[in-house]
């Protein structure tokens, strides 16, 4: 299972890149030229000004947060396993007349694929980090890709949400593997039942749809490993950068737990409807490259 989980996900992302793209509502990046993602409008409190600035998002998926950085005036690059994403996110630049580069590579293997250029940022969105095996692993390549001064930004899902499993009051027993956001009629009840630190291996899932749409992926099976507040901010430390903050929110940009949670219109963020407080679901971590 080690030695082909780049196969497998990138063939899982492969097969989601074209829903997403449907999905995502792509249309309003070509109608507005001022349009950013709800996903980078969230992190700018965080996040400051990044005109000017040299920047690599990683796991970019299909680009909309990297078009969106670079409509704040960020120079950037967008790496991604799955091909079909980057054709899509070159697809949308394109279109709208953005010079952004993207790269086809695995997060380990960006450094040599960008040619060890370095950056003044390193971003990361959310859905990202659970898709590597090793976050150590993670930390070492940002910081290879960081050049002195420049800094990490990494609003990612929080582990305590990543353990969790939505069930209904019928569901004694409920299989992640067959559908990933469990709704339907009663009560929803969420547990925690998946594990919350990095463990030797990995959770397989074979999700037959996606997080947004209904329509069937393609190639459904995905591997992906939960990694601890703890073990991401040592990760971090150890990798010589100096953390500058850690936030942790009650809200993340999609629903996974339908039938118990509320959208805010304003953001387009969801948190728990009842008792919102109970449940970490993103976290946001920044660091800098002293030297």
């Amino acid at each position: 299972m080690e030695d082909s989980y780049l196969e497998i996900n990138q063939a899982n992302w492969d097969s989601r890149a074209p829903l997403h793209a449907r999905a995502y509502g792509l249309e309003r990046y070509l109608d507005d030229p001022d349009v950013i993602s709800d996903v980078v409008r969230f992190d700018l409190p965080r996040l400051g000004d990044v005109a000017g600035v040299d920047a690599v998002h990683l796991q970019c998926h299909i680009g909309t947060d990297t078009l969106s950085l670079h409509r704040l005036g960020a120079r950037m690059t967008g790496v991604d396993l799955s091909g079909a994403s980057i054709d899509h996110a070159r697809q949308l630049a394109a279109a709208v007349g953005a010079d952004i580069t993207y790269v086809q590579s695995d997060v380990y293997s960006a450094p040599d694929a960008l040619d060890h250029h370095t950056y003044d940022l390193v971003y990361t969105g959310i859905g990202a980090i659970c898709w590597l095996p090793d976050i150590a692993r993670w930390a070492r390549t940002v910081a290879e890709l960081l050049r002195p001064g420049g800094r990490l930004f990494i609003r990612d899902m929080h582990p305590v949400l990543n353990a969790s499993l939505a069930m209904t009051v019928a569901d004694e027993h409920p299989d992640r593997a067959q559908q990933s956001w469990i709704s339907g009629p009663g009560d929803v009840t969420i547990a925690l039942e998946l594990p919350y630190w990095e463990q030797p291996a990995p959770l397989e899932w074979n999700d037959e749809v996606t997080y947004v749409g209904s329509e069937a992926v393609s190639s459904p099976r995905s591997v992906e490993r939960n990694h601890s507040i703890g073990e991401i901010v040592s990760a971090v430390l150890d990798s010589g950068l100096r953390l500058t903050s850690l936030v942790e929110h009650d809200s993340v940009p999609f629903e996974p737990f339908q039938g118990a949670m509320t959208c805010d219109p304003g953001t387009g963020e969801y948190r728990l409807t009842e008792r919102p407080e109970r449940l970490p679901a993103t976290f946001t971590l920044t660091a800098v490259k002293d030297k």
